[in-house]
Order: C-alpha cells, then structure tokens, then sequence
C-alpha cells in the first residue's frame, strides 16, 4: 500500500510538472498569439518600464533635492505608464490571463519540485538533562516591552529559571553578566532580547559549552525564526526548560565580535551609526546614502572571500551561514544554522544604467552571492563601520570573518513551529527532466530523529 501511495505521488509531481510547462508556455504564447506585433510591443514596453523604474530609484537614493524628487515622480510614473498603454491597446485581459497563468505555472512547477533532489538536513535533535541552574537575561525594553507583555519574567520562574532584569537607563556589560552567572554556576543561559544581545551571550554560551535559551522577545528575531521558535508567542520559547531537546549550531565571529546572524559593511554599517537611526531609518538612510553610494563618504573596501576579490562594493554582508536569495519568498531566511560556512552578498552598483541591467539581467554582475569558510573585509582606511546583528560597531581593517562549526549548544522546545517553509526554486531545466520522466521518479528528503548526546546524559528531564 505504501509503494502505491508512493508512486500516485510521484505520478502527480510529473503531471504538475507537464501543467506547470503548459501554462508557462500559454503565459509566453498568449501575448503573441492574441496582440501580434502589439504583443511584442507590450514585452518591450514592460521590460523598458522595469529598467526606467530601477533606474529612477537608483537616483532617488543616490541624490538629492530636486534630482530625487523627479527621480522618485519617475519611479512611479514608469509603471503607470506601462498600465495606462496595456489599457489603451485593449489587450489588459490578455495580460491579466498571462499573469494568472504564469502563477499558475509557479504554482504546480513548486509543487512538482517540493520533494526532488537532496534537501537539507534539519539540525538533529539530542535529548539532554533539564537544565538545574538556569539563567535568563531579559532586556525590558526589547521589543517594544515583550517581556511584560508577555508575562516572561514570571513565567520563567515558575519553571525554576533565575531571572536578570537588564537596567534600561544605563549601558550594561551582557557578557559580564553572562560569565558571572555561569561562575555562580548556570547550567544553561537565556536571553530574552535582540539579536545582538543574543550574540553577546552565544559567545560566552559557547566559550564554557553550557546551552543557549533563545527568547523570541526581540523586534525582528531572525535568529529565533531560523532555529525554528514561535516568534508570536515568546513564552513558548520558555517551554525548553521543561520540554526541550538541544541543537548544534554555527557561530559567527568578526574579529573578536561574536555574531549569531550577519555582519554588515559599507552602506547600512554606515547609516547604522547614526544615533538618529533607532528613531528614524528611512530618513537617517535617505540623509546619508547619497554620499556613501556615490563614495563620497566611507573607506573603499576590498572583499576577499576564498579565490573570490570584490573591489570597492558598496555594501557588503556576511552571514552565519548563506541567506536564501534565488525565491523572494525565502529573502531573509537561511535554510540551515549548522553547515558551517559563512555567506558573503556584495553589492557594486555606479550608475543608474547599473541598477536597470542589474534587475534585467540574469547574471546580475553587480551582486555577488558565495559562501566561504573565511572572509577578509580590508579598507583603506584603519577602521571599519560595521554593523553587527544590527548594532553599531566600529572594528580595525583588516576584519577577519570566521565561522565556528557547531560551537553552540542551542536549547529548544521538544514541539516548536519549526523553519518557516520555502518553496523549492522554480527551474525549467528541472521541470522538463521531471516531466519526461517515466516510472517512478526518486524523491529524496531526511528528517533526522533524535538521538542521545554522548556525554550529555539524559536526566529526568529528557
């Protein structure tokens, strides 16, 4: 019965994969087909309103006063534009049923490709001990005020946690905290706050080897999403203590600087120190852009990333593991914590012209996506403006990126949400292979089981 369930699904993927074909096919086709020489006319137009739309807007954040006034008129002009001549042409259904055909064709070519190929392993699961002498950290302020929201502090009590209120009306030194609680005898630290106090306490978790609690009580949490926690409900997150298995996760480090997310220079490391950025971002980037993608402000930076130079990029990023950049619905998100290598994207844009063929073109030269175990950011200059998990840093030239493989210990709830899903990227070539296939078609995928951690003795509350 099972060989039978199996093969109806393979046999469904290769009809969704002949379907997906069809449509995009009908989706080209139609245009043509019903529009004639205004069909093409149509394509031409809408490319051209692209590249004019990216080009505007590389003037509206690359200048100033009247320049980006006209430039951001333009860049909602240009698309408007290109409606006002598909209405005009009386071929706008034409156009709609080309869009719904191509979602269509997006749509059962995902389904098709959900289970082909090798997926990456989920991070296994090891049962361990429930923690005797936790420690959380909890930042009041983060978030907006999550943690008094969400009742964290008591809850994290109630489940035998010792609570540190961080003081929000004075710097205070997390990583001390961090180390005195572990002197005092911790056994697992927590951290309910951003993604850069997270860092902070992932170092000194990692340098004595006792358990990361991650708290999902920051603003954005990528860090708590990419390991899979509820990021609506922080108090989930606490359930670890009681129900909870452990992960072997990557480190970042930038310099000395530990970073559980990204590392950022050129650009945002710039508009990142700007004390008016916390209350203002789009008018603090808006101020300072102009000069730093113009090169007027800023060092030059050089990028050395294995065999790879990046010369002068504008803004570079290097992550704890590569973020998703093939399906804009999986922008942001990392497939995996635990593959131990850094991912490098680099941006080089000079001219308006730049940016057009940038979103035209399918090579993209003026941005670079790698990974690389190791990544050298140098300058000309003796210091470098960072931004680390999205706080602001300033680090001496040459900064050396590095991962550390598995060097966190991360504790999470046994029943978590999980990663977030991203549908598998939308390739012809593998389409027409899965549509041509006859027979069974082999569908890989590896959802590793839990296991015991040698020497991580499971205790009565594994």
């Amino acid at each position: 019965m099972g060989l039978e369930t199996t093969e109806r699904a393979h046999r469904a993927q290769r009809w969704a994969a002949r379907a997906s074909l069809a449509a995009a096919a009908l989706a080209a086709l139609l245009p043509l087909w019903f529009g004639g020489a205004t069909g093409v006319l149509l394509l031409l137009a809408g490319a051209a309103g692209l590249a004019v739309t990216a080009a505007a807007l590389w003037w509206a954040l690359s200048r100033r006063g009247p320049v980006r006034a006209a430039a951001a008129v333009l860049a909602v002009a240009a698309p408007l534009s290109v409606m006002v001549l598909v209405v005009s042409t009386r071929l706008l259904w034409v156009v709609a049923a080309s869009a719904a055909l191509w979602a269509l064709a997006l749509a059962t070519g995902r389904y098709a490709l959900r289970s082909t190929g090798l997926r990456p392993a989920r991070p296994r699961e090891y049962r361990t001990a429930r923690p005797r002498r936790p420690v959380i950290l909890m930042n009041p302020r983060s978030g907006g005020g999550k943690v008094g929201r969400h009742g964290l502090k008591e809850r994290a009590e109630q489940l035998g946690a010792r609570v540190v209120l961080l003081d929000a009306d004075r710097h205070v030194d997390v990583a001390a905290l961090a180390r005195q609680a572990v002197r005092e005898g911790a056994d697992l630290l927590g951290v309910a706050g951003g993604d850069g106090t997270q860092a902070l306490v992932a170092a000194v978790a990692a340098e004595h080897r006792v358990p990361l609690l991650v708290v999902s009580a920051g603003t954005r949490n990528h860090f708590a999403m990419d390991l899979g926690l509820d990021r609506e409900d922080p108090a989930s997150c606490l359930e670890a203590l009681s129900d909870g298995v452990e992960l072997d996760v990557d480190l970042g480090f930038a310099g000395d600087r530990p970073f559980v997310n990204n590392v950022s220079f050129g650009a945002y490391g710039a508009v990142v120190q700007s004390p008016a950025y916390r209350e203002d971002k789009v008018g603090t980037a808006l101020e300072l852009l102009p000069d730093l993608l113009s090169r007027r402000r800023g060092p030059r930076l050089t990028v050395r990333a294995g065999a790879t130079v990046l010369s002068e990029p504008q803004a570079v990023l290097v992550s704890n593991n590569p973020y998703r950049t093939d399906d804009p619905l999986g922008l942001g998100r990392r497939e995996r914590v635990n593959g131990g290598v850094l991912g490098v994207l680099g941006l080089r844009v000079d001219s308006a012209a730049e940016a057009a063929a940038l979103l035209l073109a399918p090579e993209r030269e003026g941005f670079t996506v790698l990974t690389a175990r190791t990544v050298v950011v140098d300058a000309d200059a003796a210091e470098l403006e960072a931004g680390i998990d999205g706080e602001a840093a300033v680090l001496a030239a040459p900064v050396h990126c590095r991962i550390a493989r598995h060097a966190l210990r991360v504790r999470v709830p046994r029943h978590r949400p999980g990663v977030p899903g991203v549908p598998p990227r939308f390739e012809l070539r593998r389409l027409r292979k899965l549509a041509a296939a006859v027979g069974r078609t082999a569908v890989t995928g590896y959802d590793a089981p839990r296991r015991e951690r040698a020497g991580r003795g499971a205790g009565p509350g594994a």
